[in-house]
Order: C-alpha cells, then sequence, then structure tokens
C-alpha cells in the first residue's frame, strides 16, 4: 500500500530528526513518551509492533532484535534503520526526503522488513 505510515522512534533518533519527521506531518509516536528512560529495546520493539507502528532506530541493538523476530517469524510492521554515522552526512531534511520515498513505494517492507536508510551521496 502506497503512502505513510505511523511511525514510532526509540531514543536514539536525533531530537531534530523527529521533529522534521512531524513538522512534515508524519505521525510519531516516540518511545521516550511511552516509557521511563532505559527501557529495554524488546519493550520498546514489542509496543511498536502492537501498535503497528513502523519502528525508527539508529541502535544495533535494535536492528539485532529486528532480524531475531524476523527469523522467528514473529510480525511487525517494519524497521527503518541508519547507523549512527550518517547523522554527520544526513540534515534532518535528509531523512524526512528519505521516509517520503518510502512512502511513495507500493509497500516498502514486502518481503523483508528492515529497510536501511542512507546518504544520497
Amino acid at each position: 500500500m502506497i503512502g505513510r505510515f505511523p511511525l514510532y522512534t526509540d531514543a536514539d533518533v536525533h531530537g531534530p530528526v523527529v521533529k522534521a519527521l512531524q513538522s512534515a506531518g508524519w505521525d510519531v509516536l516516540r518511545g521516550i513518551d511511552m516509557h521511563p528512560e532505559k527501557t529495554g529495546d524488546d519493550i520498546h520493539f514489542a509496543r511498536a509492533a502492537k501498535e503497528q507502528r513502523v519502528l525508527v532506530s539508529n541502535d544495533l541493538d535494535m536492528k539485532m532484535l529486528a532480524e531475531r523476530w524476523f527469523l522467528e517469524g514473529r510480525i511487525y510492521r517494519g524497521l527503518v534503520w541508519w547507523p549512527r554515522s550518517h547523522y554527520s552526512a544526513m540534515g534532518p531534511g535528509d531523512f524526512v526526503a528519505a521516509f517520503e520515498e518510502l512512502a511513495a513505494r507500493d509497500d516498502p517492507f514486502a518481503g523483508y522488513p528492515i529497510v536501511h536508510i542512507k546518504p544520497e551521496h
């Protein structure tokens, strides 16, 4: 299905990226608003899955958790992930553009639920 999907950001996603997504009209639920600081990744992942939101993270542990869920056949909507090093190459607007590009695809999470965002250059 083409179109925007609801998001759940973990605490590692930088605030300016979250604010840029919200300003662009994306439905963003921040993990930090749902659970206390230092809540385990598994709790956030399960919450995103339960609410059918795409998890957004740059935490390697969260990516490994998504891979484990996939291998176990557990259902979740998707994960949009990038390494933290991308913050030096991408500004908030670049992340929004990447999400808009995903939203324009016909089911960007079909086949494999983990999508990596990369700098254009």
